[in-house]
């Protein structure tokens, strides 16, 4: 353990005199950071950031920031060195880790409903495009117009089309990039959209649009629903605070009344 706390103590301070470039270090080691990212950690980035963040940059960022905590620590307990002291060290460099993730997720679960009614939206005015372009051409037409938190996705998905996959996978890839409400059902559609004929693809275009509004019907309600039920809480607190403080100056006059007949 001794040897351990050591070479801890010696990478810490080869780190803080430069002598060793931690962008490097982490680099060289990447594929073993990457066993800690978590799998919907760059669509909650692009939930929240939308186009203008880089998932790769922030999780560096948060991997030097955990082993940033983890050697200060260390450092402050070069007196009193024990497996206890590593383990604290340790727990404190995992929750500075895993902090930034479970913002993304707060924010996410806040925002749930906003998020998941853009690919609605956005595939709605994508299919206008589709009734003139072929599917991949009417995509890589959206993507200017199409929600930040898309655009990486749509970018990705129309590199690996136009580097000659004609399969399903870069639609799949990226319902499993985003997964928000029926965005598997909506890729497969997508992806048939551009089989077939120029019959075929009228009716399944008519099937693309009917589902498409389907989901956009089911947003709304939703949205009219969560707007009901704040209605309906803040009635109920309304009249809550009401009935509390009707009771008080109920009770304000009764003591009243018994302090003057006594």
């Amino acid at each position: 353990m001794e040897i351990i706390f050591f070479a801890i103590i010696v990478i810490f301070v080869l780190v803080y005199n430069r002598t060793i470039d931690k962008d490097k270090f982490i680099n060289d080691n990447k594929k073993y950071f990457e066993i800690l990212r978590e799998e919907d950690y760059d669509f909650l980035v692009y939930a929240k950031y939308g186009d203008s963040a880089n998932p790769n940059v922030l999780f560096q960022k948060r991997i030097t920031n955990a082993l940033l905590v983890f050697f200060i620590f260390m450092f402050l307990f070069i007196d009193d060195f024990s497996l206890i002291n590593v383990i604290l060290a340790s727990l404190v460099a995992v929750f500075i880790f895993k902090m930034p993730y479970t913002q993304l997720k707060s924010y996410y679960k806040k925002h749930l409903h906003q998020i998941d009614v853009m690919l609605p939206y956005y595939l709605k005015s994508l299919e206008i495009l589709i009734q003139h372009y072929t599917v991949p051409v009417a995509i890589g037409k959206s993507i200017n117009d199409a929600p930040d938190i898309f655009k990486p996705g749509l970018r990705e998905m129309i590199e690996k089309i136009n580097s000659g996959d004609s399969s399903i996978t870069p639609y799949m890839d990226f319902a499993n990039t985003y997964p928000v409400r029926d965005s598997m059902r909506m890729m497969r559609l997508l992806y048939r959209l551009g089989l077939g004929g120029q019959e075929k693809k009228q009716e399944r275009l008519l099937m693309f649009s009917r589902t498409v509004s389907n989901l956009q019907a089911k947003a709304r309600e939703t949205k009219y629903k969560e707007r009901l039920d704040h209605m309906g809480n803040q009635t109920m607190i309304m009249l809550v605070v009401t009935g509390v403080s009707v009771m008080i100056v109920i009770l304000a006059s009764l003591m009243q009344s018994l302090g003057s007949a006594i």
